[in-house]
Formats: structure tokens, sequence, C-alpha cells
């Protein structure tokens, strides 16, 4: 169990002012997926399914059922439920994998697509109007920070 941390000289203040502004974006982001969530009439675990399958596909990788469990931290049976709902609803097809006949991946239907973007292409397009004030340099190193931060937080995925 470890106390609370109180700064103790200019950096670690600076440190507590990143602390604080990383706690208010988290609460940014719950109060962004819970809008969405509505938006989409669907549960929260279903649009963390949806994000998953938009970045990775944003990302060129391909995704397993699997993947949505680990990713999820939810059981095989949970997954194959969760699955089957979004099937259902036209969300997304499960398909045969490209290169391994004994597996299947999860991919997006263009309707669940259309409909993810117009629900958070208004978002998207505050956070990249913001993102340009920075310049080159700063976005690197918000990036990098970023990025350290994601992997501090959630070091398996």
């Amino acid at each position: 169990m470890s106390d609370r941390w109180l700064p103790q000289n200019e950096h670690e203040h600076a440190v507590m002012r990143v602390l604080l502004s990383i706690r208010a974006m988290g609460d940014a982001m719950d109060r962004m997926h819970s809008g969405m969530k509505d938006d989409m009439d669907m549960n929260a675990t279903d649009v963390a399914a949806l994000r998953l399958l938009i970045i990775r596909e944003q990302r060129g990788v391909l995704v397993s059922p699997r993947d949505i469990a680990q990713h999820l931290r939810i059981s095989t049976a949970s997954t194959t439920k969760l699955l089957d709902r979004l099937e259902a609803s036209g969300h997304l097809e499960r398909r045969a994998h490209p290169s391994d006949r004994r597996g299947r991946v999860v991919v997006l239907t263009d309707d669940a697509r259309r409909a993810f973007f117009r629900n958070f292409g208004e978002r998207l397009r505050a956070m990249r109007e913001m993102a340009l004030r920075y310049d080159d340099d700063e976005l690197v190193v918000i990036a990098r920070f970023l990025d350290d931060l994601a992997r501090a937080m959630d070091p398996v995925d």
C-alpha cells in the first residue's frame, strides 16, 4: 500500500499537474464513451468491442474472437454471446482467417463503421482541431508521452 504522494519540488508539482490532467481526460473519455453507448443503443462492452475493431482495422491488424476476449478481459463464453449479439444486430461478421484455415477473424460491417463514425465523428473533429494547435515537435512529445503512459497503465495490451 502506498501513501498519498505529495509533490516536494517544482518538477514534482508539474508531474502532479499532468496526473490531474490525465484524470480529467479519463473522466472526459468515460463521459464520451457513455454518450456513444447511449447514442448507439449498446452496452459498454459492445461499444468497447467496436472501438477495438476500429482501432485494429486502422492499424491493419486482424482481430480474432480470442483477441476480443483478452482485450475486454471476459470469458470465451461471454465473448461468444457478445459476438452473436453484434452479428445479429448487423455490426460485425465472423469470417475465415485469410492464412489460418482453423482460425476466424471478426470484422466490422460497413453499416457499423458508418454508425460508429457518425456518432464519434464530431468528437474526433474537435480533438483533431485541438491537436492542430500544437507544432510538430510538441506533437511528437505528446504522442510519445501518451504511448508510454498507455504501456505503463496496461503493459499487456
